[in-house]
C-alpha cells in the first residue's frame, strides 16, 4: 500500500534507517553520507533486486562503510 505510510503509522522503523540521509535535515543542510547513498540508490533504479546486488555492491559498501564511519 504505498498511498498510506503504515510504518509511521504504527510507529514501525523498518527499512527507514538506511535512508536516514534522503530525510528532511536540520537546517537544509544536506548529511554527511547523503553523496554515498544517492550514488547507491541511482545506481539499483530500475533494476531487478539480484542485479542490483551483484552490480552496486561497490556504492553500497561505500555507503555502509560512512555511515558506519570504519574508514575515517
Amino acid at each position: 500500500m504505498p498511498f498510506w505510510d503504515l510504518q509511521r503509522q504504527l510507529g514501525i522503523d523498518v527499512d527507514r534507517w538506511l535512508l536516514r540521509q534522503s530525510m528532511p535535515q536540520p537546517y537544509g543542510k544536506a548529511g554527511a553520507c547523503h553523496a554515498f547513498e544517492r550514488e547507491w540508490v541511482e545506481c539499483g533504479h530500475g533494476l531487478g533486486q539480484t542485479r542490483a546486488r551483484r552490480e552496486c555492491q561497490p556504492e553500497y559498501e561505500d555507503f555502509m562503510e560512512c555511515m558506519h564511519r570504519t574508514k575515517l
